[in-house]
This record gives structure tokens, C-alpha cells and sequence, in this order.
């Protein structure tokens, strides 16, 4: 896994010519952390539906950087994440998580990867982000009757107007879902929406957990 994600950061950063942050490894992330307890999403409700795009090349950079494709959340982010999906489970929805905990040498990469005009749409590897903390996660809606991928104002990783929360175009039915996915994340007041994408929702004590950079392979053998 490591070694992957050395080879494209060389590849992808000569390829977009962006300057890479001064950060060369993980950094602390806080002081007096929270032992660090990731757990399998699926294993606590296998109804939450996986699409992640990250272990698959469907994403910005065109090419998979997990090496399996599986979820993890820090034990309560986790469990207030499987709350939301059973209150939308009375709607007749579901949650779809495209990112949960993601490993610091891949926020890494995406920032060597992303334009300056751009990165306000990703973390700066210098301080890392709460997906490398197991506290963040990507989510979108699924109807539960059909399968189907609920439409949202625009597409997961779309870094446009699109995405804000105050976004007010596309369809009234598409910002109703948007909203009351946001409803759903919000209401126990567990995870808070970042305004600019309407699928990222910070678990409340993220401060609380290190900054990682465990490989997914690693966790996933260890589980």
C-alpha cells in the first residue's frame, strides 16, 4: 500500500505540476488522545451500503488508492452514523458511505494533487483531516425499495457551487434530500455538515483521536 501511494504521489504531482505541503509525515493531531478504536461499518449494520470510491478508480484521481474496499469508523462516530441510518430507514432510505476513515498518505496525495484555486475542497496533510482520525465520513442517500442512488444538487466529489449546502439550483427534490440527509447526520447532534460539501459530516470529537495513516489492508487483517 505504501509503496502505491509513494508511485503516484510522484506520477500525479509531475503530472498536475501542484506543490506539495511541507508535511512529510503525520502529524500528532492532539495531545492527549482518545485510544484509537476503528470498527467495520458493515459489521454493525450490513444494510448501510458501500460505494467506496476510493478502493475503485471512480474518483478524481482515476485510479483506486484503497487496496479493499471496506469502512471504518472510531466505535462512537460508528454507532451515531448506524442512528441515522435506521431514522431514515422509517423514510424508506438508506445511507451510502463513499469515505469513512481515510489514511493520512492519501490526504496527502490529494493535496499534492489539487490545483491551490481547489483546495479549499481538501485537508491540508500538515494538519491533518478528520477522515485520518476515523471521525469524517462521505455519505449519500439510497431509496430502500428500489436501490436506487438518490440525486442529490450535484455529484459526490464535484468541487463546484454545486456542492454548498446554500446551494439553491437544481431540482426542489434534490435539495429536499440533501437537506434531510442533512437532518438525519445533524439531529442527535453527532456529526456537523462542512457547508461546502453536502456529503461530509465531522464527527463532534474528532480533536479527540490521532491523525493515522494505518493502511486499510492493515485494519481489514486485523478485524
Amino acid at each position: 500500500m505504501k509503496v502505491l501511494l509513494i508511485t503516484a504521489t510522484l506520477i500525479l504531482s509531475a503530472s498536475c505540476g501542484a506543490a506539495a505541503s511541507a508535511a512529510t509525515g503525520p502529524p500528532r493531531g492532539c495531545r492527549s488522545c482518545r485510544p484509537s478504536d476503528l470498527v467495520e461499518l458493515a459489521r454493525l449494520d450490513p444494510t448501510i451500503r458501500l460505494d467506496l470510491r476510493y478502493a475503485s478508480p471512480e474518483n478524481f484521481t482515476g485510479r483506486a488508492l484503497y487496496p479493499v474496499g471496506r469502512a471504518f469508523l472510531q466505535r462512537p462516530a460508528a454507532e451515531a452514523l448506524v442512528s441515522a441510518h435506521r431514522w431514515l430507514r422509517e423514510r424508506g432510505l438508506g445511507l451510502v458511505v463513499f469515505d469513512a476513515y481515510r489514511p493520512w498518505s492519501v490526504t496527502k496525495l490529494f493535496w499534492e494533487m489539487t490545483p491551490a484555486a481547489k483546495r479549499a475542497f481538501v485537508a491540508d496533510p500538515a494538519t491533518g483531516s478528520a477522515h485520518n482520525r476515523g471521525c469524517a465520513v462521505d455519505v449519500g442517500l439510497y431509496e430502500l425499495a428500489t436501490g436506487r442512488a438518490v440525486e442529490m444538487p450535484s455529484a459526490f466529489e464535484e468541487a463546484t457551487e454545486r456542492s454548498s449546502m446554500s446551494y439553491r439550483g437544481g431540482t426542489d427534490e434534490q435539495r429536499g434530500m440533501r437537506d434531510l440527509l442533512r437532518t438525519a447526520m445533524e439531529r442527535e447532534g453527532m456529526f456537523k455538515v462542512f457547508r461546502r460539501e453536502w456529503w461530509h459530516y465531522t464527527f463532534k470529537d474528532y480533536t479527540r483521536y490521532p491523525v493515522l495513516d494505518v493502511p486499510l489492508s492493515e485494519i481489514a487483517a486485523s478485524k
